[in-house]
């Protein structure tokens, strides 16, 4: 697989798991090819298994206002996919071997990307990079805003957890702890093509003393 063409070939035969007898279509992911950040959520909802496009339905809108608020971008310059790429039955959370059997497309996607920041959107995306980091799990309520590095490869990567848009729209008040979450990565993120170093964006009165 070496293009992001390809894997997306390669997700939509896909019959590594059990939910490709029960999608409608597989979603491998869409947006900037070479953009500096990349959303990750954990599975298709009904309006993507319906399109074959990640976070088409009321949970991706939200997270298109909040990419153009925070970010000053359209979704259209970065890139979206998910961990899981066909929808679990009834919207379930998606399973461990699912997971497993899925996210090697994930990380090839990555690496072909080389984005600067990962924007893990719920509680199963941030585990799955924990995971990767050797980090323990820790609960998406207690460590989303606060960003960790991972080394994938191709240098080192800055990971920023925060809440699953649809996390929001079922329980309100999560909405500002993820508008807030967003003003945190427009500091990390720059409006070029650039971000910023973890210890800048940790420096946030400008003192020079992180705390």
């Amino acid at each position: 697989m070496s293009s992001l063409q390809d894997i997306s070939n390669q997700v939509i035969a896909c019959h590594k798991c059990s939910l490709s007898r029960t999608r409608t279509h597989a979603v491998p992911g869409e947006g900037n090819p070479t953009s500096d950040v990349v959303f990750v959520g954990e599975a298709p909802g009904a309006k993507e298994d319906e399109t074959g496009r990640p976070f088409v339905g009321s949970a991706g809108q939200l997270l298109t206002e909040l990419i153009r608020k925070y970010l000053r971008r359209d979704r259209s310059e970065i890139y979206i996919t998910n961990i899981v790429k066909c929808r679990p039955p009834n919207n379930r959370d998606p399973e461990k071997e699912e997971i497993e059997a899925c996210s090697p497309y994930l990380l090839t996607q990555i690496r072909l990307i080389k984005p600067k920041v990962i924007v893990t959107l719920g509680r199963h995306s941030t585990g799955f990079f924990q995971t990767l980091a050797g980090l323990p799990l820790t609960p998406i309520s207690r460590c989303h805003g606060k960003p960790f590095h991972l080394d994938l490869g191709y240098g080192t990567v800055t990971v920023f957890p925060t809440y699953h848009p649809a996390a929001a729209l079922y329980n309100p008040p999560l909405k500002r702890d993820l508008e807030e979450d967003f003003q945190r990565l427009s500091k990390l993120v720059s409006t070029g093509s650039k971000a910023t170093t973890l210890d800048r964006f940790l420096d946030l009165d400008g003192s020079g003393n992180k705390g």
